[in-house]
């Protein structure tokens, strides 16, 4: 069956009794309030974003520079929503599939072998402030919703900033829609499909269903 955010993501929105600041990847799409065009257009299969997809883009690639413990992997900025790949690492091993290193930091996941964090030699124990699980002058670790809110919150604020200043197209009360779609990422072959979902969104545009929804004026630039 053809990958479809909208027939696999909300199989799993809000898993009842998951904790989604666990370590882990998850695949999420956000779209603006009534589905709106306000961030490019699409023209011969490519994404062509205006200054206000631009910005959107920005706010989603800073996200681990903000957020500690915090990566993202494949994304991209549509018309009316974005697709991306946020991956909580926690304070122990990373969290993606496969052989990658801790963002950031160049190292390998955890003590080779064994699934497990670098910590204190002979303890068994993560380095970190006694008590609370957290790296020593680290905020605790921000689950997925954290992340959403947060990324909605900067972007909503600064489309805002250039509706006032720069001519941006007005949205109607709020940016994004109040919920989001999300689908946890469980082995190295859903991760890939993935991937290859977003890479490709571009050029699926036409066949779409948010394309059918009335785009606003989006030629700022």
């Amino acid at each position: 069956m053809k990958y479809s955010p909208d027939v696999h993501h909300r199989r799993s929105i809000r898993l009842k009794g998951y904790d989604y600041s666990r370590p882990g990847a998850y695949f999420v799409t956000i779209c603006t309030q009534g589905r709106l065009c306000l961030f490019g257009d699409v023209v011969d299969g490519n994404v062509v974003l205006n200054e206000s997809g631009r910005m959107v883009q920005t706010v989603w690639n800073e996200i681990p520079h903000h957020y500690p413990y915090v990566d993202i992997d494949a994304s991209v900025v549509m018309p009316n929503h974005i697709h991306g790949i946020v991956v909580i690492v926690g304070a122990g091993p990373c969290a993606c599939p496969g052989p990658r290193a801790c963002p950031g930091t160049g190292q390998p996941q955890g003590v080779p072998g064994t699934g497990q964090p670098q910590g204190v030699p002979g303890t068994g124990q993560p380095q970190g402030v006694p008590g609370t699980g957290q790296p020593q002058g680290v905020a605790p670790t921000l689950s997925l919703p954290d992340v959403v809110h947060r990324f909605k919150t900067l972007t909503t604020k600064q489309y805002a900033d250039g509706v006032k200043q720069r001519g941006w197209p007005p949205f109607p009360g709020r940016l994004w829609q109040r919920n989001y779609y999300e689908h946890i990422i469980r082995d190295e072959k859903s991760l890939e499909n993935i991937r290859n979902y977003i890479i490709h969104n571009p050029a699926q545009w036409e066949e779409d269903e948010t394309n059918l929804i009335k785009k606003v004026n989006h030629a700022h630039q």
